[in-house]
């Protein structure tokens, strides 16, 4: 899985992070998300499908490999 983030339109509702704090982080300064792991290992993937699916402004995106 190779996971992509769109920081422009993200709106810091931290619901990625609820749902995958391996892969996701928020910003100390703007909230905005951090992506700490653009290739999660498979235990990680159905978190980041969720954290994909939670995700407000749909700015998380991800390719299976």
């Amino acid at each position: 899985m190779r996971v992509r983030v769109d920081r422009e339109k993200c709106c810091g509702a931290g619901q990625c992070v609820l749902a995958a704090p391996g892969v996701f982080d928020q910003s100390d300064e703007e909230g905005i998300v951090v992506l700490l792991d653009p290739t999660p290992p498979a235990g990680a993937h159905a978190a980041v499908r969720d954290a994909a699916a939670f995700c407000p402004a749909g700015v998380i995106a991800f390719e299976e490999a």
